[in-house]
């Protein structure tokens, strides 16, 4: 069926949920998580942390981006039938129950058990005068140098106030009892959370035997009670806490610029002065104050949230890292298969089989070591890659920057738009090209997400290919706490499309038949729109039709729409969505043949898997593409198959069967967007990555 008559057939708007409210709904499941009673306390603190820093980035990005729409008067509604107005309003109902709920949490379960743990979060009118005094020296030595009192009245306008940050609003008065309105911002090179007992006794020796305790103290009370020392001769009546979230999404116009380099930290600068689209206040704040901050930050009374409690809890993931192993989940160490412990030759292993990785239960160091052997072969001719997001301290880079050095030719595609981590990639950009690295930028209009690395290796019988390909990023610490899935391959097919796609993303290419990898924008959405129908036309033959996704959202019209045909012929299917899901299933006579479920766990669930049944000659295909306009049409992604009969079978047995069968951590979809405890195997808990992590040494790579 052609793609506009599939999408008119059900675009009924009912038959989709609201993106950002399916969004909200997922922020839910990170809440539930640190209400779980089985979890200890320091992972509670840990998804509360989560929670906040994921509703950040949402104002930063999404909320803002409704705001631009109304502002700019575009009112039509999307494909789920509300306006940008009506989601705005859904929006905050759904999300204010929640923030009541982390903030009663808080106070009233965490910071009480805490206490019992010898973690004591004081007040400052709680401490000593001893402890007050000390603090006071501090403050004075530490603190004071680095504070700007900035005042407000008509000879000194309204002051910058930057993105997330906390800060204090004061009221002061002077000797002739005339009111002014001063702001204090707190510094975020400073921790939110000052630890009293290792400022009284620095040199005191941490106890990791069970036996630590310490004793805590905000930021901003301990600011808050010296302002006098900032405003000498002036009467402090009172000060309160406020912060606020300002729109990060600035729009590139890369078909105008000479330099994307340059564009990108141009759009680094502006990003600091997007307009305000959210304010943070503690309740005590009177209202003159609160209209104040309004009516300067020019925003209105709907974009002010008021906290009975700390602002910012975003910020309390240091308490993480304090030594309280008994407070944590069991530690996990990711296992390094053993075929690359009795083989030290990466390229010889490849030779023999496909290898496939399941990162965190794997170990990143194959993947390391991978580009390092490349770097230090003197057969190797070239490296390949695709970076996305590294991290500050990468391995990866140092290897490749030793091949260059080495004489070997090196292309990276660095993508300077990735999200949040532009600085960063900016920096790597720049020292690869130090050493002669030939870096590539990308494509006008287009992210490169997808994960990609091919090594050219001089070889007895010729020149010869190797590939890593990769459902996640080539970060040795993220690797550790996200999902993902990667392979290593010799597989000529494939390894000849790599080759073709580096040439498009780094020349004239126009590309556009592969042979083995379904790419994005090029033909992913019809390759997997075809597939879906392939299964459609095997119930009609009276075969079996069977689909089961993986991914982090679920967002296309068009493939919600397949899906929905493939239902209502019978085809039965599986949905593992950690995300954002806008497909309603359930539904008879549409999607009673679809289930959905999301998992929320220790790790962050990333990899993307596509199985299609295809009559019993089964297909498996791994990928850097969530089912989103997005990744379809405006990034450069791939979808790999995994061909190897073995490894495929391990996907089913482990990674496939343990998420369907998982009734811990995964909640199915209702057709009402609520999500309730799966009950797939209900005699017996079924935890899918602890299961993992207990069969981590047993894991077919």
């Amino acid at each position: 069926m052609p793609y506009k008559e599939l999408l008119k057939k059900y675009s009924d708007p009912k038959n989709f949920f609201n993106r950002d409210l399916s969004w909200v709904e997922f922020n839910r499941r990170v809440l539930e998580e640190a209400l779980n009673p089985e979890l200890p306390l320091l992972e509670k603190i840990k998804f509360i942390s989560i929670f906040h820093s994921n509703l950040d980035e949402f104002y930063m990005i999404r909320i803002s981006g409704i705001k631009e729409q109304i502002a700019a008067n575009i009112l039509e509604p999307s494909i789920d039938g509300l306006t940008p107005i009506t989601q705005l309003q859904k929006i905050e109902k759904a999300l204010q129950p929640m923030l009541k709920q982390s903030m009663d949490f808080w106070l009233n379960y965490i910071v009480p058990e805490l206490k019992k743990n010898k973690i004591e979060i004081c007040s400052y009118d709680s401490l000593s005068d001893a402890e007050k005094n000390i603090l006071t020296r501090y403050f004075k030595k530490e603190i004071y140098p680095v504070l700007t009192p900035l005042a407000f009245d008509p000879g000194r306008p309204f002051p910058y106030i930057s993105n997330l940050s906390l800060n204090l609003a004061i009221l002061i008065k002077n000797q002739r009892g005339e009111n002014y309105f001063a702001r204090v911002k707190v510094p975020n090179i400073l921790p939110r959370l000052l630890q009293i007992d290792r400022i009284i006794e620095p040199d005191k020796k941490i106890q990791t035997n069970g036996n630590f305790s310490a004793k805590f103290i905000w930021l901003g009370d301990l600011i808050k009670a010296n302002l006098n020392l900032l405003f000498p001769g002036m009467e402090v009546v009172e000060a309160h806490r406020f912060r606020i979230t300002r729109d990060t999404d600035i729009e590139l116009q890369e078909d105008e610029a000479d330099d994307l380099l340059s564009v990108i930290e141009e759009n680094i600068r502006q990003r600091r002065f997007g307009s305000v689209v959210r304010l943070e206040v503690e309740s005590r704040m009177p209202e003159f104050m609160i209209d104040t901050l309004t009516e300067n930050l020019q925003i209105t009374k709907d974009d002010v949230h008021v906290f009975d409690g700390p602002l910012g809890l975003s910020d309390v993931l240091l308490l993480y890292d304090l030594p309280l192993h008994q407070l944590k989940e069991k530690p996990f160490h990711p296992v390094t298969p053993k075929i690359f412990e009795e083989e030290g030759d990466i390229f010889s292993i490849i030779k023999q089989k496909d290898i496939l990785l399941h990162h965190p239960y794997h170990s990143f160091t194959p993947i390391i070591d991978f580009i390092k052997q490349a770097a230090e072969d003197p057969d190797v001719l070239a490296i390949k890659q695709t970076l996305y997001r590294v991290g500050p301290d990468s391995p990866i880079i140092k290897y490749l920057i030793e091949a260059a050095e080495r004489g070997k030719q090196v292309a990276v595609l660095v993508e300077l738009k990735a999200r949040f981590d532009e600085e960063n990639n900016i920096f790597w950009a720049r020292e690869l090209e130090k050493v002669g690295i030939h870096v590539v930028y990308g494509l006008v209009g287009l992210k490169t997400h997808a994960k990609m690395v091919m090594i050219v290796r001089r070889e007895s019988e010729g020149v010869k290919r190797y590939v890593h390909l990769s459902t996640g990023n080539y970060n040795a610490e993220t690797a550790k706490l996200y999902t993902d899935l990667g392979l290593l391959t010799d597989d000529e097919n494939i390894c000849t499309d790599v080759a073709d796609l580096f040439n498009y993303l780094t020349g004239y290419s126009k590309q556009t038949d592969f042979q083995k990898l379904l790419v994005a924008p090029i033909n992913m959405r019809e390759q997997i729109i075809s597939k879906i129908f392939r299964e459609i036309e095997n119930i009609k033959k009276g075969g079996e039709g069977k689909l089961i996704f993986k991914m982090n959202a679920l967002v296309d019209p068009a493939v919600i729409s397949a899906l929905y045909e493939a239902s209502c012929s019978g085809v039965k299917i599986d949905l593992i969505i950690r995300g954002i899901c806008c497909l309603v299933p359930g539904v008879k006579g549409m999607s009673e043949n679809i289930s959905v479920i999301s998992i929320v766990g220790r790790f962050l669930e990333h990899s993307r898997l596509y199985f299609f049944h295809n009559n019993g000659e089964e297909e498996i295909y791994l990928s850097s593409a969530d089912m989103m306009q997005r990744n379809l049409d405006r990034r450069v992604e791939i979808a790999f198959p995994i061909q190897d009969k073995s490894l495929k079978t391990e996907l089913k047995r482990t990674l496939i069967k343990h998420a369907l069968y998982d009734n811990t951590k995964a909640r199915k979809l209702r057709e009402d967007m609520t999500y309730i405890i799966s009950e797939n195997g209900k005699s017996k808990s079924v935890n899918c990555q602890e299961w993992l992590m207990d069969h981590a040494d047993k894991l077919i790579a």
